[in-house]
């Protein structure tokens, strides 16, 4: 029985984890099939559309079944936050995306979406949803873990080296490489392709932030993804209109530029939104971006294996480093996390008795004796260190605050 509530405990513990690691298989596929359907003259503003058209209507019926009884109430400032979060995600970060995957390549655009701990770390500690503590390993962890990470992309798109030859590479067929070839961009396209992935990331780090406040308020995972992709749906449209005036760019039909939709739709938006969701709420922004810098180590693989795209040496040390800083990245989440469950298990236990009096509403907190004892030896803060009893005030709104030097009533 012990072993299998240990079991279940290391699974649950897991979870996260797991999540993540196969969201960035996700992601990876994402990156190869849309390369090969951009290469064929699909447009991302159209890609952009039908993307969340999919997942809107994959996600939506689940959303509207499992969640009917716990679906909070919508208010105006949790639909100005969905909205918001469908320019940020649909919009915003998938066009640009998607504008620089075309002008780069599969590999080098994951290389540079790896700036994403570093700006969700940074916009989390200036949002107060991180706090940093030099002074503590476990914060330090964090900050050389992020700094690493982007020295590792960044050495795998300025360092190339001599090629590394792997064992699926040597008898691929030379053919099948040609078929594959995308056209080589000129240094232009390249470097406007860079700043596009810039944007795409910082927006990319902005929807993490506030998908974390959003899910505080609007506490229904599936409800809250369906309507960000609808939402994103109906923006990306307007866009599309503005950006694309021939009709010609709607059409799609049964060939790779459906599967890139469909594939991105259902498996990068609606599952990876809902996923991304549910591991944000249980385990913050920063530790969800942590896991990116494996996309491009899976990307780099899949790419060499069925687009035969060549493997450099300074790609296999740029992984190395990148590995590096993930993990030291989650040791400090880890850490950090086992320290809050330390503070929370020293807790005092209370008996909490509610009393009304002279028009304000007191909690009376009965702590024992060694109890006391022990709370002074942590510097805890109470009404009165030499009583058994404890009065905290809790605010009523509509009652004025009276007597607070009143004398403490006894039972």
């Amino acid at each position: 029985m012990e072993v299998q509530t240990s079991c279940g405990k290391f699974l649950q513990r897991c979870k996260p984890y797991m999540a993540m690691i196969s969201l960035q298989f996700g992601y990876a596929g994402m990156n190869i099939i849309t390369k090969v359907s951009l290469n064929h003259g699909m447009s991302h503003y159209v890609l952009v559309v039908y993307r969340h058209a999919f997942a809107t209507l994959s996600i939506a019926p689940f959303a509207l079944i499992l969640e009917r009884k716990v679906r909070p109430k919508m208010t105006f400032l949790v639909f100005v936050q969905i909205f918001v979060l469908g320019l940020l995600g649909p919009v915003i970060d998938q066009n640009f995306y998607y504008a620089g995957l075309k002008f780069t390549s599969p590999t080098f655009s994951c290389a540079m979406s790896n700036m994403l701990p570093a700006m969700t770390f940074a916009m989390a500690v200036l949002f107060r949803m991180e706090k940093v503590d030099v002074k503590k390993i476990r914060c330090q962890a964090k900050v050389v873990g992020t700094l690493v990470t982007v020295a590792g992309a960044m050495l795998m798109t300025l360092y190339k080296g001599p090629i590394v030859e792997m064992v699926w590479t040597k008898h691929i067929h030379t053919r099948h490489a040609d078929m594959q070839a995308a056209p080589v961009p000129t240094d232009q396209e390249w470097f406007k392709g860079s700043i596009f992935l810039i944007i795409a990331t910082l927006a990319w780090a902005s929807l993490f932030i506030l998908q974390a406040a959003t899910l505080k308020k609007y506490d229904a995972p599936l409800s809250l993804t369906s309507l960000i992709c609808f939402v994103g749906t109906i923006q990306a449209i307007a866009v599309t209109f503005v950006m694309e005036h021939k009709t010609s760019v709607w059409r799609i039909g049964w060939d790779m530029n459906l599967l890139a939709a469909a594939y991105a739709g259902i498996v990068t938006s609606s599952i990876a939104y809902y996923v991304q969701g549910l591991v944000i709420q249980s385990r913050g922004p920063v530790f969800a971006s942590a896991f990116s810098p494996l996309m491009m180590i899976i990307v780099a693989i899949m790419g060499s294996f069925i687009l035969a795209e060549k493997i450099y040496m300074g790609g296999v040390s740029g992984s190395v480093l990148i590995v590096a800083g993930l993990y030291s990245v989650l040791w400090g989440k880890y850490r950090e996390n086992k320290e809050k469950k330390e503070q929370e298990a020293m807790e005092i236990p209370l008996a909490i008795k509610a009393i009304e009096r002279n028009g304000r509403i007191m909690d009376i907190v009965e702590v024992d004796q060694v109890e006391l004892e022990k709370a002074k030896a942590n510097n805890r803060m109470v009404s009165s260190v030499d009583q058994a009893v404890v009065a905290v005030a809790v605010p009523d709104p509509e009652i004025q605050m009276k007597g607070q030097d009143e004398p403490q009533p006894q039972d």
